[in-house]
């Protein structure tokens, strides 16, 4: 591939939010200045994703099938928490493609590869880079069908884990399996990610590089009176101690987990929770059924987590499976105590007792009792939160990110199967 030109890159990705979607971002604007067009394609807005902020969700264009939105109709058309319009002010370009949805559909993902690979190929991309685990199969199978040169996956964690049947599981590392085979190179989020990759031969060792989550970890810095100031603005009681946590409402996230373990804590025990998702309504039930409603808050989507985060005395996850979180960056660069339940890749950050505490996952009980012992010993927790800090380096920059996608674009690794 040549280095002496611009290169069009084209970051796809099914729900342009999220963890995933900050590292897409935040790649794509580290990316050396001058040598790169940038272009995100996202997918169509699914049936669990909220309205935008002033837009019912009748009231978004209604996409065909096979629709593509462009520019100003796709940033329009953005469900709640979607970063297409920070990608649209920093210059790149923004296509929506309608049938790529978050859901299974044999009927929209066969028109989602239909018309992608129609959009890769009328793009005339150098690098395809693809994100989540619909988009990953979907985008780079159309990447290939398109004929574009070089194709990138970032797997900020696997669609298939231990919570699923068999039958499920291994359908999904066959799609993985068979997506692989175009893939030029591959990041995977986390060690346990790249080892798990590995173990099961969805790569071999020169097409795969460790990355992290890239924060501007500045913008998180605790400020004199951060604290103070986020209870103001959240209309907290004096004197509770806050538990935190951030993310979508999901199966995956364990946010009922969450829930019941606050509701096994004392009474000054204040319970947050930033993002919003399909679970919410059930959620409401849960914390009315377990009498928690005047200490557990659900917030919704922020747009602004860094000035959320301050109020938190302790930040706890109760992910049932994950990558590595972009939040657990941002908590630590808050200087925030973690909780976190121990699945891939969390012990990257949090080391058990040292870093932070791990947890089983789903058992509200154990995490209910983590979070009791940080919260009674204070001087532990911030001892713990110091030295997290300390693991937070350079590799978890933007700029770090930048450096690692422009090496990996311009790679030589070459995918096992090519078209002619």
């Amino acid at each position: 591939m040549s280095t002496g030109r611009k290169l069009r890159v084209a970051q796809v990705i099914t729900r342009f939010n999220g963890g995933g979607g900050r590292v897409a971002l935040n790649g794509a604007l580290a990316l050396p200045d001058g040598t790169y067009e940038r272009a995100i394609v996202t997918g169509g807005v699914g049936m669990d994703s909220e309205p935008s902020a002033g837009r019912s969700a009748a009231g978004r264009t209604a996409m065909g099938r096979d629709a593509v939105l462009h520019g100003d109709e796709a940033v329009a058309n953005a469900a709640a928490g979607d970063l297409t319009p920070a990608a649209y002010r920093a210059g790149m370009e923004i296509v929506q493609v309608g049938p790529l949805v978050p859901q299974i559909s044999p009927r929209d993902d066969l028109a989602a590869l239909s018309t992608l690979t129609r959009v890769l190929a009328e793009g005339r991309y150098d690098v395809v880079h693809t994100h989540s685990s619909k988009a990953g199969v979907i985008g780079r199978l159309a990447a290939a069908r398109a004929g574009v040169p070089r194709i990138v996956h970032t797997w900020h964690g696997f669609p298939f884990n231990e919570f699923q049947s068999w039958a499920r599981r291994t359908a999904y590392i066959r799609l993985e399996r068979i997506a692989a085979k175009h893939t030029d190179a591959f990041l995977g989020i986390g060690s346990e990610t790249v080892t798990t990759a590995l173990r099961l031969g969805l790569t071999t060792p020169e097409r795969v590089r460790l990355s992290w989550p890239a924060v501007d970890v500045d913008a998180y810095a605790p400020a004199p009176g951060a604290r103070a100031q986020a209870r103001r603005r959240l209309d907290l009681p004096l004197g509770v101690k806050v538990v935190g946590s951030v993310g979508r409402l999901t199966f995956q996230k364990g946010p009922e987990i969450f829930a019941r373990a606050i509701a096994r804590l004392p009474d000054d025990v204040f319970g947050l929770w930033v993002g919003g998702g399909p679970m919410a309504e059930r959620l409401a039930k849960l914390t009315a059924k377990l009498g928690v409603e005047d200490r557990m808050r659900w917030l919704g989507h922020s747009d602004d987590v860094a000035a959320v985060l301050p109020a938190f005395d302790l930040m706890a996850m109760a992910s049932r499976w994950e990558g590595l979180p972009c939040v657990l960056v941002e908590a630590i660069s808050a200087g925030i105590p973690l909780v976190a339940t121990a699945v891939p890749s969390n012990q990257d950050l949090v080391l058990a007792g040292e870093t932070g505490l791990l947890v089983p996952p789903e058992d509200p009980e154990r995490l209910a009792g983590a979070i009791a012992a940080l919260l009674d010993d204070p001087a532990a927790a911030d001892r713990m939160a110091e030295r997290a800090r300390g693991r937070i380096g350079e590799w978890f920059s933007p700029a770090h990110l930048g450096t690692v996608l422009d090496e990996t674009y311009r790679g030589t690794s070459r995918r096992p199967y090519r078209r002619s």
